[in-house]
């Protein structure tokens, strides 16, 4: 085995980087800053930040604008030379272009942030199934899939993006939306089940390790159609710089993904209703 010491330094950082992640695997320490990752990176808060960026710039070139005409003020009177003037004059060009730039930013950043004020955010995710649950590793890829749809989403709704209506885009949002509580009701019987079976005598433990075995394939089925659907979006956004109708590929896999909440639903009983 190669010694320590000589191994790359890649190598002994991914390793300790994977021993780590490990050993925190389930702490709450890792579920919060998991949490304060997802908070991070919410579309709200990703425009709050750049919104405040965009408006501390244009007060910055504001500010530059005023000392330069404050200068060109004082030469064109007489207070100080013809040099004041010029340097005044020419000087405030530059800062003008920018300082209207980042107010047709700040104006489109608003517009955008107004859209999201009228969409209502999604519920807040539960939390995990326990590790020992045989739901827990298809919730965390829904989880993924879930900030990857909502991601994509944002994009189709930029107003860059004028081919993708703004109604197959919130149509889409609200099914994806009615999909995974469809998704997660599964999960939710599927855990009460493990607990029955857990819990039961070992003679009735045999319907109960069926049901955990099929309500587990549906569990995982649903997910990786989720997945699929996120697959398409992402389609419909690569389309949109192509000679494609992104409108016709959104709207094809929203009615996928409405076909998926039905099935989902007959599956667990869950109504959004």
């Amino acid at each position: 085995m190669e010694p320590w010491r000589n191994r790359p330094n890649n190598e002994i950082v991914r390793k300790v980087v994977n021993e780590l992640g490990a050993s925190l695997q389930g702490h709450p320490l890792a579920e919060q800053a998991r949490y304060r990752m997802q908070k991070w990176n919410d579309p709200r808060a990703k425009l709050e930040r750049k919104r405040k960026r965009t408006n501390a710039v244009l007060t910055f070139w504001l500010i530059v604008i005023s000392m330069l005409g404050t200068l060109a003020v004082l030469g064109f009177t007489g207070v100080l030379g013809t040099w004041a003037a010029v340097t005044g004059s020419i000087g405030a060009a530059v800062p003008v272009v920018l300082a209207v730039r980042s107010g047709f930013k700040l104006r489109e950043l608003g517009a955008a942030r107004q859209r999201l004020a009228l969409s209502p955010p999604p519920p807040p995710r539960p939390p995990l199934p326990a590790h020992i649950s045989s739901a827990r590793l298809p919730m965390e890829k829904l989880h993924g899939a879930e900030d990857a749809m909502t991601q994509l989403l944002v994009q189709l709704d930029s107003p860059a993006l004028t081919s993708m209506p703004t109604e197959s885009v919130q149509h889409a949002r609200q099914t994806a939306q009615e999909a995974s509580s469809a998704i997660r009701a599964v999960s939710a019987q599927l855990q009460a089940v493990e607990r029955a079976r857990d819990t039961a005598p070992p003679l009735e433990r045999a319907p109960l390790v069926e049901g955990v075995r099929v309500l587990r394939m549906q569990l995982a089925d649903g997910v990786d159609r989720y997945c699929a659907l996120v697959a398409e979006a992402g389609k419909a956004l690569a389309a949109s710089t192509q000679f494609q109708n992104p409108g016709e590929v959104l709207d094809d896999a929203t009615d996928h993904m409405a076909g998926l909440a039905s099935a989902m639903r007959d599956v667990s009983g869950y109504s959004a209703y």
